[in-house]
């Protein structure tokens, strides 16, 4: 019976646990699809939203910034959700033109119903730096 109940409690903790986690464990952003903000923002994350074009030069500056942001402070990483919004994919949906993103190269935080902050189109790291630390700060605060 004790066994039976171990392996009952084992296999629901499987199945449920990976819902539980709102971090990433991994330094790669999600991929944004429909329903995917919401189901973050829902569960408290803070999510950190890059709208972004495989072929546009600002989008890879931003992103070499961010990626090394997080190599020195893992805590960036382990706190808020980072989602990529393709913007050949997205950038003329309802979801983009809701949230007024004006063009590739956006970045936007959010917590809730809220707008923490956002950058269009710079890759200064001081910027960059400031809406990271932001997220963190909503990240983390009880």
């Amino acid at each position: 019976m004790i066994r039976r109940t171990f392996l009952s409690l084992c296999a629901s903790f499987g199945a449920i646990a990976p819902f539980g986690l709102l971090a990433q464990t991994s330094s790669e952003p999600l991929l944004y699809k429909p329903g995917i903000l919401g189901d973050y923002l829902g569960r408290g994350a803070t999510v950190f939203l890059d709208f972004k074009a495989s072929w546009c030069t600002t989008c890879a500056a931003q992103t070499r910034v961010m990626d090394k942001l997080k190599a020195e402070r893992p805590a960036y990483a382990q706190n808020i959700i980072f989602i990529d919004v393709d913007w050949d994919t997205y950038g003329r949906s309802q979801f983009a033109t809701r949230m007024r993103i004006p063009r590739r190269s956006t970045l936007v935080v959010l917590k809730g119903d809220d707008e923490l902050g956002r950058i269009v189109a710079d890759t200064r790291e001081e910027k960059i730096r400031d809406l990271m630390d932001a997220a963190l700060t909503a990240a983390t605060a009880r």
